[in-house]
């Protein structure tokens, strides 16, 4: 009998859907289905009569239904609600300023030198990354708490210079055109996660700024910190990109639902030597720090002193001309006749040396080797 009914039920889903052909399905049910669906129905009434699903629902016990029935049923708890409006917006200038929060949010560079072949090393004078195009640059995140479950880490490029901060970095249209084919969704990213298949790439609906996330791992066991693998995809001197601008790079741990718990920032340049670069510009602030100083020494050392060079002055146009006269008060009558006398005796030494330069002084006129000899004015010659 159920194996009938199932099987006129299969035709019965051919028929189109109308209120006729329930009717036929519902006639065609078997006794017994109907019997443990309602008690009270004989099922010898052919006639089809829509107060029939009424009696199906009658069965429920409504005493029962609004004893058990809560009124919050359909109410979100209050943590989902204050998380759902907890997503911050994108702001149009990034915040470039460190912040290590509650967790402690640190980073650290592996060190390297500055010989010619590093693909990628950091100058903690300068707080700059050099790294090659498209290498793998390894960065160390530490924390001194654990972050909630579901923490991504979120790296974005963003420009340092304040007349350049409101442009997107992005890649040249070259370097864009080398991954066309090779079905790359993120082809524009500067800032790539290598090694991490649960990478997301973001782009803001309303700043378009891009970004690439993360999620968060724990330190292995042996190990305080966790390390992910960036690269860059564009060289800082590519036209149509950076174009030698200069750009940060902005790390922050985050919530899943983009409450930010830390950040750091530092500053990249991706060039074809990292070393050599490194070396020239830490170089070039060494000597620029020296030179500061030296004018700092400079302009903190007393002025030479202007007085003694004034009376100096004083002094020798004071000898120069001897027309003034100058009163001496003296006290007592011996003391005044000896600087009298010295007065006087200075006074007879001037006067000889005056004197003195009147006079001309007559040469002697050299006499010639042969010949006549020079008649001097006022001497005759001996044939007179």
């Amino acid at each position: 009998m159920a194996e009938q009914g199932f099987e006129d039920l299969q035709l019965s889903q051919n028929l189109p859907f109308s209120q006729n052909s329930f009717k036929e399905l519902w006639e065609q049910l078997p006794l017994d289905t109907t019997s443990t669906v309602n008690s009270n129905t004989t099922g010898h009434d052919e006639t089809w009569r829509p107060d029939d699903t009424m009696e199906m629902f009658q069965l429920i016990n409504e005493q029962q239904l609004a004893e058990n029935f809560g009124e919050n049923l359909f109410e979100l708890p209050n943590d989902i609600l204050q998380k759902d409006g907890i997503t911050p917006a994108a702001s149009t200038v990034p915040v470039t300023t460190d912040y290590p929060g509650e967790c402690g949010f640190q980073l650290r560079f592996q060190k390297s030198g500055t010989a010619k072949s590093v693909t990628s090393t950091y100058s903690e004078v300068l707080n700059k990354l050099y790294c090659q195009l498209a290498k793998t640059s390894p960065i160390e995140v530490l924390v001194s708490k654990e972050p909630p479950q579901g923490a991504v880490l979120r790296a974005t490029a963003v420009y340092k210079k304040t007349e350049h901060v409101a442009d997107v970095v992005r890649r040249c249209p070259h370097h864009q055109n080398e991954d066309l084919y090779s079905a790359v969704e993120h082809r524009s990213h500067l800032i790539r996660v290598e090694g991490n298949q649960r990478a997301q790439y973001f782009e803001d609906l309303h700043t378009k700024r891009q970004s690439v996330t993360v999620p968060y791992e724990p330190p292995q066991l042996g190990s305080e910190m966790t390390t992910i693998l960036l690269s860059f995809m564009c060289n800082s001197s590519c036209m149509g990109g950076m174009n030698r601008r200069p750009i940060l790079t902005i790390l922050t741990l985050e919530t899943p639902e983009g409450l930010v718990l830390g950040r750091r920032c530092f500053e990249v340049r991706v060039c074809a030597c990292p070393g050599r670069d490194r070396k020239t510009e830490e170089d070039n602030k060494q000597k620029k720090e020296s030179g500061t100083k030296e004018a700092k020494k400079r302009k903190s050392a007393p002025p030479p002193d202007t007085t003694s060079t004034k009376k100096s002055k004083c002094t020798s146009s004071a000898e120069g001309d001897d027309k003034e006269v100058f009163l001496l008060p003296v006290r007592g009558r011996e003391r005044y006749e000896m600087l009298k006398k010295i007065n006087d005796g200075l006074e007879l030494l001037d006067k000889d040396s005056k004197s003195k330069s009147k006079v001309s002084v007559k040469h002697e006129v050299p006499v010639p080797s042969s010949g006549k000899r020079l008649l001097q004015r006022g001497e005759r010659s001996d044939s007179d």
